[in-house]
């Protein structure tokens, strides 16, 4: 059974959604990977010579957050950078993003 929240915007969103998305910021890593975006787009190489990580490591933690909804994606030629979804981690409540922002 789904169940619908309806956020201040008006958007929808299933509980379930919810419920990936704390999943996917539970991870402290992700949560270094989305202070990173949040202070403004990165690709994936730049995030893992930041954060001393391998590339591909660094690819499956954007993709949990992609999936969550909590990043989104960008192509500019041949580079893809990603951009935290400012608005998404804000429905999540104030906690979620002061803890992107420490």
């Amino acid at each position: 059974m789904r169940y619908r929240v309806a956020g201040r915007d008006g958007v929808q969103t299933s509980a379930e959604a919810v419920q990936q998305r704390l999943r996917a910021l539970d991870h402290p890593m992700r949560l270094r990977l989305g202070r990173s975006l949040l202070a403004g787009p990165h690709t994936t190489t730049e995030l893992a010579d930041i954060w001393e990580m391998s590339t591909p490591e660094v690819s499956r933690h954007l993709a949990v957050l992609r999936d969550a909804g909590l990043v989104r994606v960008e192509r500019r030629g041949r580079y893809v950078t990603y951009r935290l979804d400012v608005p998404a981690v804000a429905r999540l409540g104030a906690d979620a993003l002061e803890a992107m922002l420490r």
